[in-house]
Formats: structure tokens, C-alpha cells, sequence
């Protein structure tokens, strides 16, 4: 039996900016939690991910990203759309980047839609907490990944 939604925050909290997918998953679940939503923090073990994928409708990835916008910029789309329309400028910081999530789940024949709410990461060094640009802007992206749900 498919659930309909899990939301998943990816990210290495050591890492600086890196860790903002599960400080908003977090923050989610704190404030926003829904209950017909699953909730999973998954660190930087994105393969654990693709155990997880086929057991829903769709599942939305919370992650940081690099693809060359301003610090705190949110990219939402399916994962398929971005891949293909930025061509591989759109990385991860992960054992498994987005490019290899679409393309393991594709040959797959896994039928789940995965989408993305990117987050642009600007420091991504060792230490904990968020640099203070993407620390200002947190509750507005959290804010418009709330919308973003509510869509789905």
C-alpha cells in the first residue's frame, strides 16, 4: 500500500550550511507537522533514501544544494525537470547526488514523483550552525516550503 507524502531532510549538520535540509525538516516537524505526512531525517545517507522511495506517491527531498544561485535561494520542482533543464548543475553534497537519486529510481522502474526544495548553500566548511546569510533568511524559505507541500 502507497502513503501519499514523505517529506525527507537531507543534510550534514557538521557542515555548516550544508545541514539546512534537516534544520528545516526539524523545524517542520516542530511547527508544521501534518499527519498524513512521514517525516525522515536522513543525515548524508541518501542511499537509505531509495529503500524508503517506493513505498510512496511522492516524496519531496529538503536539501542544499549548489547550482549557482544567491545564498538562501529555494529551487522547488519535480527532480526530473530540474536534472534535465540545468544539466547537471544542480550537485549535492551527498554519497548519492539528485542527478543519481532520479537516475537509480529511473532504471528502477520506480513510479514515485520526487521533488526538490534546493536550498543554495554558500559555506559549506566543518562547524556547526548555519552562516548568518542563510541563517536570516531560514524562516522565509521554510515559509515558502510549507506552500510548496501544501501544492502536493
Amino acid at each position: 500500500m502507497h502513503k501519499k507524502l514523505a517529506v525527507v531532510g537531507i543534510g550534514n549538520t557538521l557542515k555548516r550550511d550544508d545541514g539546512i535540509g534537516v534544520i528545516i525538516l526539524e523545524s517542520l516537524l516542530k511547527f508544521h507537522e501534518k499527519q498524513d505526512i512521514d517525516y525522515f531525517k536522513l543525515g548524508s545517507a541518501s542511499s537509505d533514501l531509495l529503500q524508503k522511495i517506493e513505498t510512496y506517491d511522492k516524496i519531496l527531498l529538503i536539501d542544499g544544494i549548489h547550482a549557482g544561485l544567491k545564498v538562501g535561494e529555494l529551487l522547488t520542482s519535480e527532480l526530473k525537470d530540474i536534472e534535465y533543464i540545468l544539466d547537471n548543475c544542480v550537485t549535492s553534497t551527498h554519497e548519492l547526488n539528485l542527478r543519481g537519486i532520479w537516475e537509480v529510481c529511473k532504471n528502477l522502474g520506480i513510479k514515485t514523483r520526487i521533488y526538490l526544495a534546493g536550498v543554495q548553500v554558500g559555506d559549506t566548511s566543518f562547524g556547526e550552525g548555519l552562516s548568518k546569510v542563510l541563517n536570516n533568511k531560514k524562516e522565509d524559505i521554510i515559509k515558502k516550503i510549507i506552500k510548496f507541500i501544501n501544492k502536493l
